[in-house]
């Protein structure tokens, strides 16, 4: 979700001096990037196959090398906190095409988005606190 979130906002929050523009090899699923920091987040644009946002050690990676770029951010904690609670929204409120239901005794009602009375998303619903961080 959290990278959901910083693509929304067309910022990662690039830390100052954080582009690494070069050749990465991927083994075992894993980088070794000596310029991060244990839990710092890290985006990698360039390869075949982890493209995105990744936290740091990542050991989910599929093996390869690349010529790319691997950007160092800093998240601010509360965009990571808005991205917790934004994932949890989710869960409780799966994608639907309608705006109200009812059946046998249970009936429910979702809220909508100003001006296409389609429901809401989570981009909708939490906008205003996302905006302090957007960039145009």
């Amino acid at each position: 979700m959290l990278e959901q979130i910083l693509r929304h906002l067309n910022n990662y929050f690039v830390a100052k001096n954080g582009v690494h523009k070069g050749t990465y090899s991927v083994s075992s699923g894993t980088l070794d990037l000596d310029f991060l920091q244990e839990g710092q987040y890290f985006r990698v644009i360039g390869s075949v196959f982890n493209d995105g946002v990744h936290q740091y050690p990542a050991t989910d990676l599929t093996d390869e090398e690349f010529d790319g770029e691997i950007d160092a951010l800093a998240v601010p904690k509360a965009v990571q906190d808005l991205a917790t609670e934004v994932q949890a929204w989710c869960t409780e409120n799966p994608p639907s095409a309608y705006v109200s239901e009812a059946f046998g005794g249970y009936s429910r009602t979702r809220a909508v988005s100003g001006g296409t009375g389609a429901p809401a998303t989570w981009e909708d619903v939490f906008r205003g606190r996302l905006n302090a961080w957007r960039k145009l």
